[in-house]
């Protein structure tokens, strides 16, 4: 099952806001001098799902999604999380940089976007 090319595009977007607010609330941890916490793939998963969620609730009709697209992704998500937990792991332990949570939510988001473009139609 293979979402359409303006449904991953809304999802990019999406994912773009979430590292970006990840970004913005580590900067804020940071500031006061806390540590951040650890961030798995797992948890970047649920967070886009449960922003998937709220959005369509609040705009579904606006955006053009199908009534289905949140069961659908949902799906993708749970075929799609051993081979994105791995490979988040991999890079993630490959960088010498600290982990963070918008890196995990980008290195995530990454994955789930190939998974979900090398799905035959």
């Amino acid at each position: 099952m293979r979402l359409s090319g303006g449904a991953i595009g809304l999802l990019k977007e999406y994912m773009h806001d979430m590292v970006e607010q990840a970004k913005q609330e580590e900067a804020a941890i940071q500031s006061f001098g806390y540590a951040s916490q650890p961030y798995r793939a797992d948890q970047a998963i649920s967070d886009l799902l449960a922003i998937l969620d709220d959005r369509i609730e609040s705009e579904g009709v606006q955006m053009g999604l199908p009534v289905e697209f949140l069961h659908q992704m949902w799906m993708l998500c749970n075929e799609a999380g051993g081979h994105i937990g791995e490979t988040v792991w991999l890079k993630k332990n490959l960088e010498n940089t600290p982990p963070s949570k918008a890196r995990t939510r980008e290195l995530t988001y990454h994955a789930l976007i190939e998974y979900l473009e090398s799905q035959p139609e």
